[in-house]
């Protein structure tokens, strides 16, 4: 079989900026990731953000995620809050729509949705939770895909509601050896180093499954790999990854990865 015909999609959490205030480099990541998460206003971004964040990414070719959060805008959508399902639901409708809404104005359509910080993390670990999300998707657009952390109860739940799921690692993140990530209060937590990052990816692809820090291999599917767009070496990690990987992979937006 020739490597190269099997498909992998590199994307970032983009569209983070607010106001006046401003949160990473969008235009020197697009031209690296196939698929940009946008900021959907509950934890980042705002009308005029996520509609300029939409034109460049379609500008750029980049397939248009729904990047979901609680609303937290203080806290960057990390922290964890008590919702009822009634909210939850609501929530990841409220910002499918208002993101799909700028991608409709423009001739365009949201692709995939992606659930960020805490309420992905919570998800990951409460079947309910996990439940609530999918089903808004599903509600909103059956043919929407799931991106999803890679053996996540929030994985599963898309599958059992019948939605495509593309299975994700993160490139600047470490894992524990349930295949959750670790938490962002401790050491290590977060990858800085682009050379790390990389080191991390190919552990992860050449083992076929997620690697703890602890050395624990977890077999899984890997189909997308995530570069925060937040981070300080973001540009930097997504331009070696970007290389690294094309010489071993097709790259694709992530409706691709299911052609």
């Amino acid at each position: 079989m020739n490597v190269l015909a099997r498909k992998l999609n590199l994307n970032a959490d983009l569209g983070e900026s607010y106001g006046a205030w401003r949160m990473g480099d969008d235009a020197s990541l697009l031209p690296l990731v196939q698929s940009a998460n946008l900021a959907c206003g509950f934890h980042a971004g705002d009308p005029v953000t996520m509609s300029k964040t939409v034109a460049a990414a379609l500008a750029a070719g980049v397939s248009l995620g729904a990047h979901p959060s609680y609303p937290d805008l203080q806290g960057f959508g990390r922290r964890p809050m008590r919702c009822s399902t009634e909210e939850v639901e609501a929530y990841v409708l409220y910002q499918i729509g208002a993101l799909d809404g700028f991608a409709r104005a423009k001739g365009a359509r949201v692709s995939h949705v992606k659930p960020h910080g805490a309420l992905s993390n919570d998800a990951c670990r409460d079947a309910a939770l996990a439940a609530t999300i999918a089903r808004a998707i599903k509600a909103y657009d059956e043919n929407l895909i799931l991106l999803a952390p890679a053996l996540s109860l929030l994985a599963e739940a898309g599958a059992a509601a019948g939605l495509a799921v593309a299975a994700e690692i993160f490139a600047d993140r470490a894992y524990e050896d349930d295949a959750t990530l670790t938490s962002r209060k401790n050491s290590g937590a977060v990858l800085h180093d682009e050379a790390q990052c990389l080191a991390h990816v190919a552990a992860m692809l050449a083992a076929g499954g997620i690697v703890s820090r602890n050395g624990k291999v977890l077999p899984t599917k890997i189909q997308s790999i995530c570069v925060h767009g937040d981070g300080p070496a973001a540009v930097a990690t997504a331009q070696i990854l970007r290389e690294k990987l094309a010489a071993q992979f097709t790259l694709t937006p992530i409706p691709a990865l299911f052609d």
